[in-house]
């Protein structure tokens, strides 16, 4: 009977590893979708620099528009 028990206990260990490792995620995809995310992200990263370059130069627009308004005051 100790036998039965610890053979059945040892059939039960080796399908409880088994399952965890079927669990994990393949590693092959992962690096794929890394890089699709990536390159979104880059092209944000332009938009975010134009705006900010956008921003500046109105920036530098209001700056040389106030100077402007004040040459005349002199």
């Amino acid at each position: 009977m100790k036998k039965l028990v610890t053979v059945f206990i040892a059939i039960l260990f080796a399908f409880s590893m088994t399952g965890l490792c079927f669990a994990q995620a393949p590693a092959a995809p992962a690096p794929e979708k890394k890089m699709e995310e990536k390159k979104p992200a880059k092209e944000e990263k332009k938009k975010m620099k134009k705006a900010k370059k956008a921003k500046k130069e109105k920036k530098e627009e209001m700056k040389k528009e106030e100077m402007k308004k004040e040459e005349p005051k002199k």
